[in-house]
């Protein structure tokens, strides 16, 4: 539950400065939720994203180390400790605090994402943590898979794979890998995508799209939280849910996991032009939000250029 309470911290100080109106609104539904922290944990949290924020790693890290001993078994402080030592190029003490995390939550694909991008700055396989994870964790490894494939390391996600059981997660990433691999991937993709095409009355994915697409006509972001988040575990390939559970996050306080969770569907992403503008569109919402003008001009840009 303390999990899901962090979401509202992480709105952090510089929203609030650059958007008074909304950050008083989030701010006041945050209130509610934020009773089982102390005040001296969360002046902390908040002050360790701001300086995060602006590039003062060191600072940061000191004030996450004080929520560390504040809330020992947090792993949403772990996670930041493991993110801001990484930015900081602290490679050794990110990998501690990553692995720290994952272990309060094998299966939570964010946190084994965050140490694979530690252990891939270091140029290290992930065989040199191996016995320090849950590593036969069934869903770790469909998670390690997927997160090899964004890495566009398709041999180690096929190996990873061929250990696994077959299910539609291994069938379609195996696909996927193919895919990427032929010269003539927008050729390959053709047949599929007339499938597709046939059977849209019985898809579930077709279907979980029609209703994520009402819910967001219907600015109704916080049931899209839930439902986008929950389809996008079952389905981690699919970029559509990225740009859901993304576009949720952006407007439900959560602007930095939003922006991370829309620049990973981007990596899932092949001839979908229309879907491709909108994760750009809210990228540059997120941005902008966040102070970060010269990010959100860049990906607005990017939808009037059509790169």
């Amino acid at each position: 539950m303390k999990k899901e309470l962090l979401v509202w911290l992480a709105l952090g100080v510089s929203i609030m400065m650059h958007y008074g109106t909304y950050a008083q609104e989030e701010q006041e539904s945050a209130d509610v939720y934020l009773e089982e922290y102390t005040d001296e944990f969360q002046e902390n949290f908040f002050e360790a994203l701001k300086q995060k924020g602006i590039q003062n790693y060191d600072r940061a890290v000191d004030l996450f180390l004080k929520c560390k001993q504040l809330e020992p078994d947090n792993s949403v402080v772990n996670y930041e400790l493991a993110k801001a030592y990484m930015l900081d190029k602290k490679y050794v003490q990110a990998q501690d605090y990553a692995i720290e995390a994952l272990l309060s939550e094998p299966t939570d694909y964010w946190y084994l994402d965050n140490l694979m991008t530690i252990l891939d700055k270091q140029g290290s396989p992930m065989e040199t943590v191996k016995q320090r994870i849950p590593y036969e964790n069934k869903k770790l490894q469909q998670n390690m898979a997927v997160a090899f494939f964004k890495m566009k390391k398709y041999e180690d996600a096929q190996k990873v794979l061929s250990g696994l059981e077959d299910s539609q997660l291994k069938s379609d990433l195996n696909r996927k890998i193919y895919d990427s691999l032929e010269k003539g991937k927008h050729e390959q993709i053709a047949p599929i995508a007339q499938k597709k095409r046939e059977d849209v009355d019985d898809d579930p994915l077709t279907q979980l799209k029609a209703q994520m697409e009402q819910l967001i006509a219907a600015s109704d972001f916080k049931k899209l939280l839930s439902e986008s988040q929950e389809a996008l575990d079952s389905y981690p390939l699919q970029p559509y849910f990225y740009y859901a559970y993304g576009t949720a996050l952006n407007n439900t306080g959560n602007l930095n996991k939003g922006i991370e969770v829309l620049e990973s569907g981007l990596d899932y992403l092949l001839d979908d032009e229309n879907l491709k503008n909108k994760i750009y569109k809210q990228l540059s919402d997120g941005y902008s939000k966040i102070g970060n003008t010269q990010k959100a001009n860049e990906y607005l840009n990017k939808i009037n250029s059509g790169l």
